[in-house]
């Protein structure tokens, strides 16, 4: 699915009491509205009743059942059924198994539900004659959602937030309620006199955006108190941003990511790499270099963060010829007289035993152990608890006395207990969460002491043992 932008001119500032964004709805288009019950959806929906006829919308109800929250859920369900009837609107439901499909693909709650939510979304679309889905997204989740990326150190492209409009191939997933906030919401609804449900779960602390929402954000606000405003401002701000580059890309890339590799007497072979013409990359803006490299990532199946984009930055501007760095998901730089030649190193896959074997290292620690293989150098010190970004495994115990560490590749059945999660994954479930695929994920950095693995390369591991591991060199987060 790909994220558009909606056109500010066609936000009304009053639509039945709420600003709602027309510009998203057609006339005659079939539109389902996802009413989960709560205040957001219902809102929303009553708003695009209210005027279906005046903008020639053909409405239809959607509610998915999650298979959470028992009785609540079903009463949530009965609700909108209900809801549906009173306003003579056609009601379509369907059930999903949240926590079972949460423990077989390694996902949290929040990110089943929203998989899960969307999938059903588009067979919707597919299998019926509606053209799009709305959902009840309001300026309070854009701010929320922009905070949450931030603080897991996203690229603008994240810090983008949540778009007005998704295209899909089945059809559109609409947010015409980006505009109102939360407190609109409500006293529109208490206005109509239009009781609304609430969901327990919005209360429960173990959900990141919860805390997001119920401590972070008010303690933040007591700093700004229009920080909600700035953050929807800023994602606004980020997708026009990404708009511009993903042209500008269009314009650029093709005059210098150059497939293949040059042959003598001109011309060029085709291979599995890319390389970039180092002379005209240096004279480029820095901004520019980094959207150029993360994108030659991306077409080799790859992914960079901002240490690797970095070092291969240097590399491209100010190395010299036979210099090589070896970067997370098998990435390879290497500078020859006149190119950055980036390829897929393939290795030995932990999930197929292909190619060569990998090697592990082994150290005392507390202490530093460096493994080459993986363009890494790990410092471990024990009995500490810090704030730690992706990378890093925290405890809160103390170990006294000196002990074994490995640091070697991946294997099938390896399980780690992520921060904040509710218990451990597989470490193939994680890679596949973070959309690390082909031969990149041959090569995939963990740690282990006393058989517990205390640090995962990307993510950030939660170490009852006490252990907490920094990362320096290529490839970390």
């Amino acid at each position: 699915m790909r994220g558009r932008r909606a056109n500010p001119e066609r936000v009304e500032p009053r639509v039945a009491g709420l600003p709602i964004d027309t510009s998203l709805l057609k006339p005659g288009m079939r539109l389902g509205v996802g009413v989960s019950g709560g205040a957001d959806s219902v809102a929303l929906l009553r708003a695009l009743h209210g005027r279906g006829a005046e903008l020639g919308l053909v409405l239809h109800v959607a509610h998915l059942h999650h298979g959470l929250r028992g009785a609540e859920a079903d009463a949530d369900l009965e609700f909108v059924r209900e809801l549906a009837a009173g306003l003579e609107l056609p009601f379509r439901e369907a059930r999903v198994e949240t926590a079972r499909e949460a423990r077989k693909n390694g996902e949290s709650i929040e990110e089943a539900a929203r998989r899960l939510r969307y999938a059903w979304f588009r067979k919707l679309m597919a299998e019926t004659q509606l053209n799009a889905i709305a959902t009840a997204h309001t300026r309070d989740d854009q701010a929320e959602t922009v905070l949450g990326k931030f603080l897991r150190g996203a690229w603008t492209q994240g810090l983008s937030g949540i778009a007005p409009e998704l295209d899909c191939p089945e059809g559109r997933i609409v947010r015409p309620l980006l505009s109102a906030t939360r407190v609109e919401v409500e006293n529109y609804l208490r206005a109509l006199g239009q009781v609304w449900r609430e969901d327990s779960s919005n209360r429960d602390e173990a959900f990141t955006r919860n805390r997001i929402r119920h401590e972070l954000l008010p303690l933040l606000e007591g700093w700004n108190p229009r920080l909600r405003d700035h953050m929807a401002q800023m994602a606004e701000v980020a997708r026009e941003e990404e708009a511009w580059w993903e042209i500008e890309l269009g314009r650029v890339a093709p005059q210098l990511l150059l497939p293949g590799k040059p042959v003598r007497g001109g011309g060029r072979a085709a291979d599995d790499g890319l390389a970039i013409d180092g002379p005209r990359f240096a004279t480029l803006a820095p901004a520019l270099q980094r959207r150029l490299l993360r994108l030659a990532a991306e077409k080799l199946g790859a992914s960079l963060d901002f240490a690797g984009t970095e070092a291969l930055r240097v590399l491209a501007v100010v190395g010299k010829s036979g210099q090589k760095r070896e970067l997370a998901n098998g990435l390879r730089g290497e500078r020859t007289p006149r190119e950055l030649r980036l390829t897929v190193v393939a290795a030995r896959s932990a999930e197929t035993g292909a190619g060569s074997a990998i090697p592990a290292y082994m150290a005392t620690v507390p202490g530093e152990i460096a493994g080459p293989a993986f363009g890494v150098r790990l410092r471990v010190i024990s009995g500490v608890r810090i704030g730690a970004g992706p990378g890093v495994g925290s405890g809160p115990a103390a170990q006294s006395a000196p002990q074994q560490a490995l640091l070697r590749n991946w294997r099938p059945g390896d399980r780690v207990t992520l921060r904040y999660s509710s218990g451990p994954r597989k470490v193939k479930e994680v890679l596949d969460r973070l959309r690390v695929t082909g031969s990149g994920r041959s090569v995939w950095p963990v740690l282990e002491v006393n058989g517990q693995i205390v640090w995962m390369k990307g993510v950030e591991l939660e170490s009852e043992a006490g252990w907490v591991v920094t990362a320096d060199g290529v490839g970390n987060q």
